[in-house]
């Protein structure tokens, strides 16, 4: 089920952001996002990875 801002009402478990600008970022650490998507296609370590999934909040 979604809310009217059709983002899923439930966070995704076991997900923990502190992205605060990104349009699924809800409370301190949830991720409302439906799925996650992490790139790139290649890394070596953890510091090359990032959100795919990222979508800036709309201002106002």
């Amino acid at each position: 089920m979604e809310s009217q801002n059709n983002k899923p009402c439930k966070h995704i478990e076991g997900i923990r952001c502190s992205v605060s600008n990104c349009y699924y970022h809800e409370h301190e650490t949830d991720c409302t996002a439906r799925e996650v998507a992490v790139g790139p296609h290649c890394a070596d370590c953890s510091g090359d990875t990032a959100c795919a999934t990222f979508k800036p909040k709309a201002e106002g």
